[in-house]
């Protein structure tokens, strides 16, 4: 563990690090319905549940993670909804740092579990979560029928954010985003 990184609260001045080390992470084609934007990192901070962590190399963001108690319709539930460390830090026991203060700070807003995904090829995630105390409890297989009508230009699919489909009044118990 590199004790010279400090994690902190995310703040306004984190802003444009994380979301230039969540471009450079994250591959959000691997899940249509998950899109990294400023909307995305903006709504978790603008959040009360004091969820949302940096992990600081002097200035620099290494590290991030974000949190809230929102998982669907389930007041109780937290979800750790992204995290991200530099490539060139990682194997460091920063994500670890990050999963357990975020994790602290939900359980004492008072969840009484916190859900995670992670993309079935992601072994590291999945291993940092399992080691963290995460245990497997669903799993969903996403499934795309292409148009045979359509090119194969057409065949990826816009990513789809979990605001938009409350806004469409899609996103329920029975229709689940994650």
């Amino acid at each position: 563990m590199d004790t010279a990184i400090a994690v902190v609260p995310m703040g306004l001045g984190h802003l444009r690090q994380v979301l230039d080390l969540g471009h450079q992470v994250f591959d959000t084609t691997i899940k249509p319905y998950t899109s990294w934007s400023l909307t995305a990192v903006a709504e978790h901070l603008d959040s009360p549940d004091n969820a949302c962590w940096v992990a600081l190399d002097s200035d620099r963001v290494v590290g991030f993670v974000l949190g809230s108690m929102e998982f669907e319709h389930r007041d109780d539930w937290a979800y750790l909804e992204w995290i991200a460390v530099a490539p060139d830090m990682q194997g460091h026991g920063i994500a670890r740092r990050l999963v357990n203060v975020c994790s602290e700070a939900l359980f004492a807003r008072g969840a009484r579990h916190i859900v995670t995904d992670v993309e079935d090829r992601n072994s590291a995630s999945a291993a940092l979560m399992t080691s963290s105390g995460f245990v497997p409890a669903a799993t969903v297989t996403l499934l795309v029928r292409p148009n045979p009508d359509a090119s194969d230009d057409d065949a990826a699919l816009p990513p789809i954010t979990k605001r938009d489909l409350v806004r469409r009044g899609r996103l329920s118990i029975e229709h689940p985003l994650r």
